[in-house]
């Protein structure tokens, strides 16, 4: 499961990851004590910061090491991003905010923190989304 660009303008940036921990790849990602960690279905949609390009694991020879990896950041409103819904999604759902089950997943059973903001539904397990990086939109 991941977020995949699909439309706007990105720019990759290489940002400071938290050593030693796990990532997957096109996973959303934030910041903790200026650090990108795994975002969660708590993380704010103004704490969302972009798309991490490649995974990180625990068996990397640079894992424990301080170090820049490679972030896609929207360089525009509105950049539309395909994303995996823990399930159900349906045309009603175009137009609703829905929160993240964590940062691979749309949960599109809940909206409290309206992360994300249905566009298309491809299925029921998938979706074309505007992503609410730094609380845009």
């Amino acid at each position: 499961m991941a977020f995949i660009p699909r439309k706007g303008r990105w720019k990759r940036e290489h940002l400071p990851v938290t050593t030693s921990t796990a990532l997957a790849a096109n996973s959303l990602v934030t910041f903790t004590s200026g650090k990108l960690v795994a975002a969660t279905a708590g993380t704010t949609a103004v704490n969302l910061v972009g798309i991490l390009e490649k995974a990180i694991a625990a068996t990397d020879s640079d894992y424990a090491t301080e170090r820049l990896v490679s972030v896609l950041v929207p360089s525009e409103r509105f950049c539309v991003v395909e994303g995996d819904v823990t399930s159900g999604l349906v045309a009603a759902d175009i137009g609703l905010y829905v929160d993240l089950t964590d940062d691979v997943t749309i949960n599109r059973g809940a909206s409290s923190i309206d992360a994300a903001y249905v566009v298309k539904v491809i299925s029921s397990t998938k979706g074309l989304f505007y992503m609410r990086f730094g609380g845009s939109h």
